[in-house]
């Protein structure tokens, strides 16, 4: 019978102001956690890790450190930045019907999605294992957290985004190479084996493919924002409302369209799953995490600022494809292959950060004797963790081909938001214990992670509101790791 983790031996998991963060303090050493022989974090390939017997007595390949500051922050800003930012915004704009209101609704989407970054930096200045909140919440908690963690990310919502935002990618292709549905598919799966084999050559070679793509994203969008802005000032209005009816903002409606807003920033977290392979993790992922928020969430506010200067509201509410439009209104042709260009680029961007992320979750697992003992394997000559790459690239595989990563990806995707809550509380839990020391302390501690603890299980209470049954079925896909945990832990 096939079991999702090999046998081991059991562990027991359980500034003063905003902007960069100030370091302090010494490597966190405890009982259960050590720097096992070999080079020093900040440029060797030494491993933080579980203590074990195994683990101590073999002398496996380990990680490469190749990921420093600007890596990290492409790779927070790439992973962000996909394509709903250039096609649909107007969930935001149909529920808050303000120019005002629309930029508040995309600043307090940053200031929240910032808070829970500056939860992971702490996290992340405390434990440099590779598997981010995987390993919080299993040093937070309890084993089982970080298995269900794990477990949904694989089956579903990380294999199911990149299934999805290879999708993406296709079709836009399509608009410049007609093809069928099963063409999509099949120029979806090449992107993703493509993807998954350059992140298999190296994570020197994938980190600078993230970069180079954001970059040219980024300056993209600035070129977008400066144009808007200059060759749209000739137009006889900005910041129109057209016939949209003034039906006022309310707080519900506010604090519904910051939950749409939110699910555009999905993916900062995923920086984190590379630490072992970052150069001085506990300092370059924090920062990276801040700069990076701090950047998509000017390129946010900007990029609607130049919609609503270019477009009337009611234009911007309706609209399916944005960018195309206001390319449209600002040059008066070329709208649609402006667009398609755009989303296939930056998609093709985030998916290759998305893809180089991913495995180390299940490295770190099998490190932990959590999953097959194989996925914990690390190439020998390129130093990437190969078979999970290979695995992830395979099942992604599968669901864009089936389809089934919509129905799956749609019903389950909200259950990140519970373990995003748990992390936050898990930070404040972790604060106690006297064995554990951290080179970053969170601003506004304890404000800020309660704060996005709250906002986080309120994004889970409107999906179960609004909609009860797809949320039993998609919280159920997540708890069906349960028995297979406990039937492991009770065989071993």
């Amino acid at each position: 019978m096939c079991r999702w983790f090999d046998s081991g031996p059991s562990h027991s998991f359980l500034n003063d102001k905003l902007g960069l963060p100030v370091f302090s303090g010494t490597p966190v050493m405890n009982d259960r956690v050590k720097l096992n022989s070999g080079p020093k974090e900040s440029g060797g390939h030494g491993r933080w890790e579980a203590s074990s017997p195994k683990m101590t007595k073999s002398k496996r390949p380990q990680l490469r450190r190749a990921i420093r500051l600007p890596h990290a922050t492409a790779m927070v800003v790439g992973t962000i930045i996909g394509s709903a930012i250039f096609v649909q915004p107007s969930s935001v704009t149909n529920l808050v019907p303000s120019v005002t209101g629309i930029l508040l609704v995309w600043l307090a989407s940053g200031i929240l999605t910032l808070f829970g970054a500056l939860v992971c930096a702490e996290l992340a200045s405390t434990f440099s294992q590779s598997g981010g909140v995987y390993i919080y919440l299993k040093e937070a908690f309890s084993p089982v957290f970080g298995f269900l963690w794990g477990w949904a990310m694989f089956w579903v919502m990380h294999s199911g985004i990149i299934a999805a935002v290879a999708v993406i990618c296709s079709r836009y292709v399509a608009y410049f190479i007609p093809m069928s549905d099963g063409g999509i598919k099949g120029v979806a799966i090449s992107i993703v084996l493509i993807l998954s084999l350059v992140n298999y050559l190296g994570v020197r070679p994938g980190s600078m493919l993230q970069t180079g793509i954001t970059v040219v994203k980024i300056l993209a969008i600035i070129l977008i924002i400066i144009a808007g802005f200059i060759l749209g000032s000739d137009l006889p209005q900005h910041f129109a409302v057209g016939n949209l009816p003034d039906t006022g903002v309310t707080l519900e409606n506010f604090l519904l369209a910051m939950i749409a807003g939110l699910f555009t920033f999905g993916g900062w977290h995923m920086v984190t799953y590379n630490s072992e392979e970052t150069v001085e993790p506990r300092k370059t992922i924090p920062r990276s995490l801040i700069l990076g928020i701090i950047i998509v969430t000017f390129c946010y506010m900007a990029m609607n600022g130049v919609y609503l200067y270019l477009l009337p509201l009611e234009t911007v509410a309706a609209s399916t494809r944005i960018a195309a439009d206001a390319a449209d209104k600002l040059l008066g042709f070329g709208g649609g292959a402006f667009m398609s260009g755009l989303v296939v680029f930056s998609t093709f961007g985030a998916l290759s950060g998305i893809i180089l992320a991913g495995p180390r979750v299940y490295y770190s697992m099998a490190q932990d004797d959590m999953l097959f003992g194989w996925m914990g394997n690390i190439h020998p000559k390129y130093l990437t963790p190969a078979k999970g790459l290979m695995i992830q690239a395979v099942w992604s595989s599968v669901l864009v081909w089936t389809g089934t990563y919509r129905e799956l990806f749609t019903r389950v995707i909200y259950t990140e938001w519970i373990f995003f809550g748990l992390m936050a509380i898990g930070l404040i839990l972790l604060r106690r214990r006297s064995d554990l020391s951290r080179e970053y302390h969170i601003w506004g501690y304890p404000v800020v992670p309660l704060l996005f603890a709250f906002f986080s299980f309120l994004i889970v209470l409107n999906q179960v509101v609004s909609d009860p049954a797809e949320s039993v079925v998609g919280l159920s896909l997540v708890l069906t790791g349960l028995p297979v945990y406990y039937f492991w832990s009770k065989s071993k």
